[in-house]
């Protein structure tokens, strides 16, 4: 495990997403994807509403119920009160704000650090916000994925921005093999074992090395969604083949020769990190 010198991923990205620094001294950076669901935005949309204020990019916004879902009976009303009030705030204020919903009814319905990736809304060179400290996952993809609190998700909303100082990155390298019965989850808890529950506190982590490069993409998001757990706002892998055949064919992915093209774009900002 080391420090890092040179140019990153991290930096590339930051530098393309600067809007202006700010009097606070923090930068504010544009956010290429935000998503949400029914846990965080209830309060962030009775913000907007209170300032009489719109969603800046409803393009960029993508909203699924998630947390509250029951396992077994999905039959509405839920039975559980609050699941069922949760999810009509949320199927209101999308409606209202014009966002697009992966409802219950729709296939696109699930976890929201899954449907990103697997349909291809998460992708290289991005920055992803979401009101969920797992947002870390989607840095698989080569993405500079934040997690927020309320507040931020009403500032994200309004402005399609957030205020925020840039992060130290941490390069740690994972060399060897595997052993039998050794999977992406044994390799995060040994990495927040080494570096403790707070190692990551202003820094984002860096994956990289062999074991990382042979990793399949599922294992990629195992290894950054824990990110938090040790302490890192942002965890995130270089993107590689890997990550583009991840990616082709995904229905929010380009198509064809915009494909191609994207994944020279992806190469790009990835050449030199």
């Amino acid at each position: 495990m080391a420090g890092h010198s040179g140019r990153t991923l991290y930096d590339k990205i930051w530098e393309r997403h600067v809007v202006t620094q700010l009097p606070t001294g923090q930068t504010q950076i544009f956010i290429g994807l935000h998503l949400i669901h029914e846990i965080t935005t209830a309060p962030a949309f009775d913000m907007l509403r209170e300032k009489n204020m719109g969603v800046a990019f409803p393009e960029r916004t993508f909203a699924t119920v998630d947390h509250i879902v029951p396992t077994d009976i999905r039959r509405r009303p839920f039975l559980d009160e609050q699941a069922e009030e949760l999810t009509q705030t949320l199927e209101k204020n999308v409606k209202q704000f014009g966002v697009e919903f992966f409802g219950l009814d729709s296939s696109n319905q699930g976890i929201v650090h899954v449907i990103g990736p697997q349909l291809g809304l998460t992708q290289p060179g991005m920055t992803l916000a979401c009101g969920d400290s797992h947002t870390s996952t989607h840095g698989a993809f080569g993405t500079l994925a934040f997690g927020i609190g309320t507040s931020q998700v009403r500032d994200v909303l309004a402005t399609q921005t957030l205020a925020m100082d840039k992060l130290k990155v941490r390069r740690i390298n994972i060399h060897g093999s595997l052993g039998t019965g050794v999977y992406a989850k044994d390799v995060i808890l040994h990495i927040i074992r080494r570096l403790g529950v707070g190692g990551g506190k202003g820094f984002a982590y860096e994956y990289g090395g062999p074991i990382i490069e042979r990793m399949n993409m599922e294992e990629r998001m195992t290894i950054c969604n824990m990110s938090i757990e040790g302490g890192a706002l942002v965890g995130y892998v270089n993107p590689d083949q890997t990550t583009f055949e991840y990616l082709r064919g995904r229905p929010y992915a380009p198509k064809g020769e915009d494909f191609d093209r994207a994944v020279r774009y992806w190469q790009s900002v990835a050449s030199d990190a």
